[in-house]
Order: C-alpha cells, then sequence, then structure tokens
C-alpha cells in the first residue's frame, strides 16, 4: 500500500525566531476551507439576497398599489400623490438626472390603477418582457431565428401574454371570489372604503401603456449602469429629476391650492409609503439588475398576482373575476416562456463564450435581455 508522503513546508517564524513547519496536506485543507467559506459568502450575495430582495420588492409594490387605490377612493388626486411621493424619494436618496420615460410611465400607472384596481395592474405587469422583446427587435438589438427554439419561445410567449392581457382588459366575467363582510369597513387601516365604479377598458390600456414605458426605461437603465454602475447615485438621480418634472404638470392639473395641504389621513400614509418604499423598491432592483440581470428581475413580476389579490380582498374589499384569473394565467405562461427562451440563449451564450476562451471562433453577439451581468461583476 503507497504511503502518502507528507512534505514541510515553513509559515511562518516562532517566538524564538525559528522557521515554523506545517504539513502541505493541512494547507490544502485550510486552503479548501477558505474556497468553501467564499463560496458560501458568494452564494448568498448572488442567489439568497437577490430572491429575498425581489419577493419584499414585489410586496411592497403592491402595498403601495393598495395604498393608492385607498388613497384616491378617499379623494385624492393622483397628480398630487405622485408630486409628493417622488419629492419624498428625491430627500431620501441624492440627486442626478436623466430617466423620463420611467415618470410617464408612473402617471399613466397610477391613473389605470386609479380606474381599475391593484390586481389589473399586477396582471398586466407581465406584459413587461414582451414589450421589451418586441422593442429589441425593433431597434436592432434582438436576433430572432424562426429556425431556433428559443426565437419561438419567446415569440409564442409574447404573443400569449398580449392575448392574455386583451382577455384581462375586455372581459371581466362573473365573481369566482368577493371578499368577507368584515373587509367593506377596511378594519386594518382603520378608514371606510367605498369602492367607486372603475372603468375598466380604460384603466388597463392606461397601465399597457405604462408597461410599455417601463420596458424602454429598463432598456436605458442597463445601458446607465453599463456606464455609471452607481445604483444609488441612479435611484437618486431619478427622483429627483421626476419630482421635479411631475410638479409643473402636477399644479397644473390641481390648481387648487387647498387640495394639495395633507391632513391626517389614508393619503398621508400612501405618500409616506410611496416615498420610503418606491426609493427602497428602486434601489433593490438596481441593485439586483447589476448583480442578476434584468431576467432575473422579471422572473418575480406573476408573484405580485397572487400578492394583490390577496390584498386587494382584505384592505379594499375589492373582488376576484374570472376573467381576470384565466387572463392572469395566460399571461403568466406567456411570461415564463419567454423567460424560458431567454434563459437558454443566456446558456448558449455562455458555452459559446467558454469554447470561444478555448480558440474556437464565435460572432459573440448577445441579445439585448440577456443579463449583462458579467460586465458588472
Amino acid at each position: 500500500m503507497r504511503q502518502e508522503t507528507c512534505q514541510l513546508l515553513p509559515t511562518k517564524h516562532d517566538k524564538r525566531g525559528f522557521w515554523r513547519y506545517k504539513p502541505v496536506t493541512d494547507r490544502r485543507k485550510d486552503r479548501q476551507t477558505g474556497e468553501e467559506e467564499e463560496m458560501a459568502t458568494s452564494y448568498c450575495y448572488k442567489d439568497v439576497l437577490p430572491f429575498t430582495a425581489m419577493v419584499a420588492v414585489e410586496c411592497t409594490n403592491v402595498g403601495l398599489n393598495i395604498l393608492f387605490k385607498a388613497a384616491t377612493l378617499k379623494g385624492m388626486s393622483y397628480y398630487i400623490f405622485i408630486t409628493y411621493s417622488y419629492a419624498m424619494g428625491a430627500l431620501l436618496l441624492l440627486p442626478l438626472s436623466f430617466i423620463f420615460s420611467r415618470f410617464l410611465a408612473q402617471i399613466c400607472a397610477y391613473k389605470g390603477i386609479d380606474y381599475s384596481s391593484p390586481t389589473l395592474a399586477s396582471a398586466l405587469g407581465n406584459l413587461t418582457p414582451a414589450f421589451t422583446f418586441i422593442l429589441a427587435i425593433l431597434y436592432r438589438l434582438e436576433r430572432v431565428a424562426l429556425r431556433s427554439l428559443t426565437s419561438r419561445a419567446k415569440i409564442m410567449g409574447t404573443v400569449t401574454s398580449i392575448s392574455g392581457a386583451l382577455l384581462v382588459v375586455l372581459y371581466k366575467g362573473p365573481k369566482v371570489f368577493s371578499s368577507p363582510p368584515w373587509t367593506s369597513s377596511s378594519v386594518l387601516l382603520e378608514w371606510p372604503l367605498e369602492s367607486s365604479e372603475s372603468n375598466w377598458v380604460i384603466g388597463g390600456m392606461l397601465l399597457a401603456v405604462a408597461y410599455l414605458l417601463f420596458s424602454f426605461w429598463y432598456i436605458i437603465q442597463i445601458q446607465v449602469l453599463e456606464m455609471y454602475p452607481a445604483e444609488l447615485i441612479v435611484a437618486f438621480f431619478y427622483n429627483l429629476c421626476a419630482a421635479i418634472i411631475s410638479a409643473p404638470v402636477s399644479f397644473i392639473a390641481e390648481s387648487d391650492l387647498s387640495s394639495w395641504r395633507l391632513r391626517p389621513s389614508i393619503a398621508v400614509i400612501a405618500v409616506l409609503y410611496s416615498g420610503v418604499f418606491s426609493s427602497f423598491s428602486s434601489l433593490v432592483i438596481i441593485w439586483t439588475l447589476h448583480v442578476k440581470g434584468p431576467v432575473y428581475v422579471a422572473i418575480f413580476s406573476p408573484l405580485s398576482i397572487a400578492i394583490a389579490a390577496f390584498m386587494s380582498a382584505i384592505f379594499l374589499g375589492d373582488s376576484l373575476h374570472i376573467g381576470s384569473i384565466i387572463g392572469a394565467v395566460i399571461i403568466s405562461m406567456g411570461f415564463y416562456a419567454v423567460i424560458w427562451g431567454q434563459a437558454k440563449e443566456e446558456e448558449s451564450t455562455e458555452d459559446d463564450s467558454g469554447i470561444t476562451s478555448l480558440g474556437t471562433s464565435s460572432n459573440g453577439k448577445v441579445p439585448l435581455l440577456q443579463s449583462q451581468e458579467a460586465e458588472y461583476m
């Protein structure tokens, strides 16, 4: 039986000034332990922390939609809400200016929620990957090969998502779930909320426009982070710029100065919540885009549908309709088809880059939707 030799290597001096020797096998064990600890830390930073953060973001975003809807039912103007929330977000972060399309998207989104419901907003939010894919094709930033399974999956997913969105907007259907009687007085918020008649179709169209603008914003944001990878400054500048732009527009729309006075009510809570947690959400999303890429961020969108339906029933007394359920399922199917196609393209691109590093040529063209985390790491 072969006996393993244990070579001694000098490590450091002892108290008498002589070299102390440590077996090579022990040094290898120490190195292996250090590598395992480093891998565990990297896993926590790149997988556990982004997952937890994105779940928290979806919960806070749905909570914001719920509070905004409650505030508008009590008579608060969405123009005033947007201005105050962005001003507070800017105060919490710090300045720089450049992204305007998201501000327009927020105006359409909040007006759409005002006309419809937070559940519809969460369902239509899954259109963002499909819109991003369409814009990437139009700007020739995304390759489409009809013979490729991944391209066909993204095309079919896009068509499916848009079809589901049309269904959820145009067909409400009968109620399948009515909120319990105790939610009509909103015990948790302590304010009676009377639901107004919703203009479902107009609200859905405004929300679709909002998420189309969000797709523009995500494309711009990725490019900005590539040139200037400072998440906090980017989020700060966005809030400051949006507050500056929204103020004159809101003053024109709401010329009555008395309506700008915030009294102790659900409106104050909604503004404070929006200012604090919208800034938090923007920062977390930008950080996750930096660490994991846009595809990972988009995966969590369907989670907001279930959260919104549950919270709307509790806080607003909303009912769930069959059209919303069927449409949300169809949108989610299309959503995950697009995400699956994108993930497969990323895998093939990584394989090609690995082959290229060994000396094999590759064209190296990367789709727009692909995570650019390699450039950020």
